[in-house]
Formats: C-alpha cells, sequence, structure tokens
C-alpha cells in the first residue's frame, strides 16, 4: 500500500507538470520525424575534381555522375583546391598521374578514388581491345603476304627439283633419284608459319597525396572539428543552463533582483563568470583533440580556440535563455534533445547541401552548422580569418541577440 501510495504521488506530480510531459511524449517523435526526413534523402553525392593537362581519355573514362570535372590551367594542387573549394586535384606528367585529394570530406575522397580507379582500368581494358584488332588486322596482312612469298619460292623449288631428278634419272643414278623425290614431296606439303606481331599500349600510373590526413584516414578524424565544436557547445549549455536554474529555484536571483543591479549587470556578471570557465573547457578540449588524438590540423591553431570560444559564448548565452523556460533541472534535460542534438546533424554528419530546401533553412538558424563549417575549413583545408570571418561574425551576432533576449526575459523575474 506504501508503494502504491507512492506511484500515485508521482502519478500526480507528473500530470500537474504539462510542460514535462509534452518533453517527454513529444521530443522524442519531433527528433525521430527530423532524423526520418534527413535520412531519406536520395540525392546523388558528387565530388569536385579539378584536372590540369590530363589526356582527354583519361578525363572521359573517369567522368561520371558522381564526379564534377573542372579544368584548371595551374599545377598548384593544394592552392586550386584551397581556392576553388575541391575535393581533389590531377595532374599529369607524360604517363604519371598525380592526384592531390583535399580529403576533409571522406565520402568525397572516396568517389573520386573509385572513378579513378574504374576510369583506369576501363581505360586499359580499351587499349587491350584496339590493340588486339589492329593486331589481328597486321597478322592478316602478313600471312596474304606471306602465302604468296611461299608459293612463288615453293614453285621455283619444285621447278629446280624437277630438273635435278631429269638429269639423275638420265645419268642413271637411282639413288640420287630417290633422295630428290623426297625432297620434292617435303617441297610440295610445306606449310608458311604464321608470325607474330606486337603493339604498344599506353599505360598510366597514378600517385596519391593528401592535404589532410592520409589514407588511412578513419570517419572519426575526418569528422573530429565538428566533434570538437559540438562537445564544446553540449557541455556549456547544459552547465549554464543548469546553474541559472538552480540560482533561480534557491531564490538567488529573486534576491538580486530585490536590489538596485540592473538586468544587464546581472547577465554580464553571469556571461563572464560562466564565461571564464566556458575558455577554460575549451582550451582543455582542444588540447585534449590535438595531443591525445593527433589531429592533422592544416591551418592555425589559435583560429580554432577562436571559434570555439565563440561557440562556447553561444551556447552560454543560449543555456541561459532557455533556462528560463524550464521549471527543474529535469525540464532542462529534456531540452537537450530539442534544442542541441538537432545541431550535430547539421554540423557536417550529414551533407546539408544534399538536404531537402526547407532543412537547409533550419540548418542555417543553427549555431553549431557555422562552428562547425568554420573549424572544418581551418583544420582540413588551412583556411585562413578572412576565409572563416562570415561565420565568426554570425556566431558573434548569435551572441549578441541572445544576450539581448536575456536581459529582456530577466524582467518576468524582478517583482520591485
Amino acid at each position: 500500500m506504501r508503494t502504491m501510495a507512492i506511484v500515485r504521488r508521482v502519478f500526480k506530480q507528473m500530470l500537474r507538470d504539462k510542460r514535462t510531459l509534452a518533453l517527454m511524449f513529444l521530443a522524442p517523435l519531433l527528433i525521430m520525424a527530423l532524423m526520418y526526413f534527413l535520412f531519406q534523402n536520395n540525392t546523388t553525392q558528387v565530388a569536385t575534381l579539378g584536372v590540369h593537362n590530363v589526356d582527354h581519355q583519361v578525363v572521359k573514362a573517369i567522368n561520371t555522375k558522381h564526379v564534377d570535372i573542372h579544368h584548371y590551367s595551374s599545377n598548384q594542387a593544394k592552392a586550386m583546391i584551397k581556392q576553388h573549394d575541391l575535393d581533389g586535384y590531377l595532374t599529369q606528367k607524360d604517363g604519371n598521374l598525380t592526384i592531390t585529394y583535399s580529403n576533409s570530406n571522406p565520402t568525397n575522397t572516396s568517389l573520386i578514388k573509385a572513378s579513378l580507379q574504374s576510369g583506369l582500368v576501363k581505360l586499359k581494358i580499351q587499349t587491350l581491345v584496339t590493340a588486339t584488332k589492329a593486331q589481328k588486322k597486321v597478322l592478316q596482312t602478313q600471312q596474304v603476304a606471306l602465302q604468296k612469298l611461299t608459293a612463288a619460292q615453293k614453285q621455283a623449288t619444285v621447278s629446280k627439283l624437277k630438273t635435278a631428278l631429269a638429269q639423275a634419272q638420265a645419268s642413271g643414278n637411282t639413288a640420287a633419284a630417290a633422295k630428290i623425290q623426297k625432297q620434292l614431296r617435303q617441297a610440295t606439303a610445306s606449310a608458311a608459319a604464321p608470325t607474330n606481331s606486337q603493339s604498344q599500349t599506353t599505360t598510366y600510373t597514378t600517385s596519391s597525396h593528401y592535404i589532410y590526413g592520409s589514407s588511412d584516414s578513419t570517419f572519426f578524424e575526418s569528422f573530429l572539428p565538428a566533434f570538437l565544436g559540438f562537445f564544446v557547445f553540449f557541455f556549456v549549455f547544459l552547465i549554464s543552463g543548469v546553474s541559472l536554474l538552480n540560482e533561480r529555484t534557491t531564490g538567488t536571483l529573486s534576491r538580486l533582483l530585490a536590489t538596485p543591479i540592473r538586468r544587464s549587470e546581472i547577465i554580464m556578471g553571469y556571461l563572464i563568470g560562466y564565461g571564464g570557465f566556458a575558455i577554460i573547457q575549451t582550451v582543455l578540449t582542444v588540447v585534449f583533440t590535438i595531443t591525445v588524438f593527433k589531429i592533422h590540423l592544416v591551418g592555425s591553431i589559435w583560429l580554432v580556440f577562436l571559434t570555439n570560444l565563440l561557440l562556447a559564448l553561444v551556447a552560454l548565452t543560449l543555456g541561459i535563455f532557455i533556462s528560463t523556460f524550464a521549471n527543474s533541472e529535469f525540464q532542462m534535460i529534456q531540452f537537450i534533445p530539442l534544442i542541441v542534438v538537432p545541431q550535430i546533424f547539421f554540423a557536417g554528419l550529414v551533407p546539408v547541401d544534399g538536404m531537402a530546401s526547407w532543412l537547409q533553412a533550419i540548418a542555417h538558424i543553427m549555431p553549431l552548422y557555422y562552428g562547425a563549417n568554420a573549424l572544418t575549413a581551418v583544420v582540413t583545408k588551412g583556411a585562413g580569418l578572412g576565409d572563416i570571418g562570415v561565420n565568426l561574425l554570425i556566431l558573434v551576432g548569435f551572441m549578441v541577440v541572445l544576450t539581448m533576449l536575456n536581459i529582456v526575459g530577466m524582467k518576468r523575474y524582478r517583482k520591485v
């Protein structure tokens, strides 16, 4: 009976908390629906490949629906990949093909590899077929000429043997006559042997280079920049939201608001205070990732720190803002599937360019989309501040807007 009393109390408590019930039952449905639309995409993945001074037959052989080929006049592979945001760059010197992979997207790298390998195999088969047909034609021509030559030589030999046989018979030399008759039979029965001819075939050798990682790079290494930004964002969001919620539920915030202190001063105080710990967390996470996982950093480590710091500050302001809608830590935790989890799908885990237009619109209102793009560009492509400046400015914009909303939202808790 006492157990049932506890059960009834839990049920009554949950039924009174409509927001918790909504988050508990609707959040999983929304996440599953989002994943359904994300992963049912049937758009063909296309990799961009630049080529320079490559034979037309090679370009034609590797040109498939999965590879978009562009022709350039420079042989500087790394510079062209960075300038035109290419997945690979193919150059040729004599019969040597050199392919340089950006390797920032392992899927596109695999597409170029498969197209190049299958194209060269196809080219070899076509060359062998052409060589075989040419060889057959040459053999037929040689056989006709050889037959004519053999026939003429045979006729001359037979005539000489007949003359010698007649002379031997006239002189009564039977042994010589028998020997000549045997040579005559062999001459009339002899046949010409065909000769073989060989044709020269063009062969290509390939060598591969990687700007980021190597041929042994794993999925985790390729998406590590996005994961780095996600974990910084996730934990700062969680800690800041729960901490401010605790300030509110324990009455500390109400006592602060009862003083002459301004709302903007309270928000800035929270931002600077929690921001200091966010900076420490960001530094530890980045240093741990680079030293322990041996991440191959193409760009500047300071830009990695800067991008992660801006992501942490956005997560801090977002966590404070979302905490105003939660009445308990349990509700704050339930906001994670709605606010944080969807962002990892738009951070490069699923190619945004291949999504439906309405999903792309959702991606562009996710802070982690811009942070992950900036981190991936710096780590895997060596992007500079000018290349990621727009993404960083958008993150600053998110931070400013959320800070203003927090200042306005603080008004609802001031009772005096």
